[in-house]
C-alpha cells in the first residue's frame, strides 16, 4: 500500500470523567515539551500547557489502574486534531510516524495494494502483483471495511493503512466487500513490498509510436525514475508521450515540482500561501525534455495533490493536454512536523495556485472541483475493452506528433 498509520480508543471512564479536560489541552496547543514551536507560540499559554500536563498527571498517579501516559498523550494528540474538521490533517504516533517515512521512501512492509479513502474505510484502487493482496483474492474496486476487527470508517486513509501495515511474516485479517455482497474475512501474510512508482511501454496509434510512463507516486526520487524511463522511450523512438497519473494520490510537493520540470523548463509551477507563511513560487529547475515533443496527461478522479500540481501547471503553461475525467479537487498542503516522542503531525498549513493562480480545492480543506480534463475520456465497465481511456490519450497525442 502507498499510504500508512494507527490509531486506539480511550478508556470509557476516562471519556465520561475528563474530555475536556483533554480536548482543550489539545486544542489549544496540547503539552508544549510535546508540540513544536509553530503551534504552541502562537496557540498555547504556559497556562493550558501546565492544565494539559496536570490532567495527564492526574489521570496516571489516580485511576484505579494503571494508565499509559505515553497512549493516553497520543489519543489526546489524536482528538485535538480530529477537532480541526481537516480530512487531510493527522497526528501520528511514533510507530505509525516510523512507517510513514518508509512509505514516503517508496518501500514497506505489508500487503500491496494503492488505495483511496472513502467514508466507509478503503477503496482499493490497484494490487501489485505476486503481492499478499493478490494471492488472497483481493481486486482492484474491492472495498476495504475492517481490520482485525477494528472499522475502519471515519478514518483517514493514513489512520486506516497504518493498521494494515506491519512487518513481514505477521498477518492481519481484512474485511472486505466486493461489489454489494456481505464482508468476507481475508486473512494476509504481510511481506516485504516495493512499490512500482514507475512503470513504462511503448504504445502505438496509426504508426506512431507513444511513450507510456505511469507514476503511481511522488515519493523521494521519483522524478529521477521517472525522466529515465521516458529518455529510455524517447530513444527507442517515441514521438509523444503519456503521463498518466490515474489513481496517484500525491506525495511530496518537490517532487511535483521536478516531475513539471521534466517538462517545462522554467518559470513558475506552483505558488504556495498560509495564514503564517508568505507566498512562495516554486520554479522550474531546467533541463526538460524537447518542447517539440507532444505530452498528455491522463487523470481521473484520484489524482490528487502533487498530481493536480503537476497537471495544473502543464494545462496553465500549454505544455500539455489534459485527457480523462475531473481531478480530486484538494487545494491544500500539509506540513510534517515531527514531535519530542517520536510522533508527528502532518498538518495543513497553507494552499498552492496552479501558474494561473487557480485553487483547485473548494474553499479551504474542502473538496472541489479539480482540473477539467481538455478531452473527457473514461473506461466503459460494459464494453469488453480494456483501458479505453488510455487508447483515447494516445490517439490524442500520437495526432499532435504526426
Amino acid at each position: 500500500m502507498s499510504v500508512v498509520r494507527r490509531r486506539r480508543s480511550l478508556t470509557p471512564l476516562l471519556v465520561v470523567s475528563l474530555p475536556v479536560l483533554l480536548v482543550l489541552g489539545i486544542w489549544l496547543g496540547g503539552h508544549p515539551g510535546n508540540l513544536p514551536g509553530f503551534l504552541r507560540d502562537p496557540l498555547v499559554g504556559d497556562s493550558q500547557g501546565r492544565l494539559y500536563d496536570e490532567a495527564l498527571d492526574t489521570i496516571a498517579e489516580n485511576y484505579y489502574r494503571p494508565v499509559d501516559r505515553d497512549k493516553l498523550l497520543d489519543v489526546g494528540l489524536e482528538a485535538g486534531v480530529k477537532s480541526l474538521d481537516d480530512r487531510f490533517s493527522a497526528y501520528f504516533d511514533p510507530q505509525a510516524y516510523k512507517e510513514f517515512e518508509e512509505a514516503t521512501n517508496g518501500a514497506f512492509e505489508g500487503v500491496g495494494m494503492n488505495v483511496a479513502e472513502v467514508d466507509r474505510g478503503l477503496r482499493v484502487l490497484t494490487v501489485f502483483d505476486e503481492s499478499p493482496a493478490q494471492r488472497g483474492g483481493i481486486r482492484a474496486r474491492d472495498l476495504i471495511v475492517g481490520v482485525d476487527g477494528h472499522s475502519l470508517a471515519g478514518k483517514t486513509a493514513e489512520q486506516a493503512t497504518a493498521l494494515i501495515k506491519g512487518p513481514a511474516g505477521t498477518t492481519v485479517t481484512l474485511s472486505v466487500v466486493t461489489d454489494k455482497q456481505r464482508p468476507r474475512a481475508v486473512k494476509l501474510r504481510r511481506a516485504r513490498v516495493d512499490v512500482p512508482v514507475v512503470e513504462s511501454e511503448m504504445r502505438e496509434s496509426g504508426g506512431t509510436k507513444i511513450a507510456h510512463v505511469t507514476l503511481s507516486s511522488f515519493t523521494s526520487g521519483a522524478h529521477g525514475e521517472l525522466r529515465k524511463a521516458i529518455d529510455r522511450l524517447l530513444q527507442k523512438g517515441a514521438d509523444g508521450v503519456v503521463l498518466d497519473l490515474r489513481n496517484n494520490g500525491g506525495g511530496l510537493l518537490n517532487e511535483a515540482v521536478q516531475v513539471s520540470s521534466i517538462f517545462v523548463g522554467d518559470g513558475t509551477i506552483v505558488s504556495t500561501k498560509g495564514r503564517v507563511r508568505p507566498r512562495r513560487v516554486f520554479e522550474a529547475t531546467g533541463n526538460p525534455i524537447s518542447s517539440k515533443i507532444p505530452v498528455v496527461v491522463l487523470v481521473n478522479g484520484e489524482s490528487a495533490s502533487a498530481s493536480e500540481i503537476v497537471t495544473g501547471a502543464l494545462q496553465d503553461r500549454d505544455r500539455a493536454e489534459v485527457v480523462g475525467t475531473h481531478t480530486f479537487g484538494k487545494g491544500v498542503f500539509q506540513e510534517v512536523r515531527r514531535l519530542s516522542n517520536g510522533g508527528a503531525l502532518d498538518i495543513t498549513v497553507g494552499e498552492y495556485f496552479t501558474p494561473d493562480g487557480r485553487n483547485l480545492g473548494g474553499g479551504g480543506v474542502k473538496q472541489g472541483a479539480g482540473i477539467q480534463p481538455d478531452v473527457e475520456a473514461r473506461d466503459d465497465p460494459k464494453t469488453k475493452r480494456r483501458d479505453e481511456a488510455l487508447e483515447v490519450a494516445v490517439a490524442t497525442v500520437a495526432r499532435e506528433a504526426a
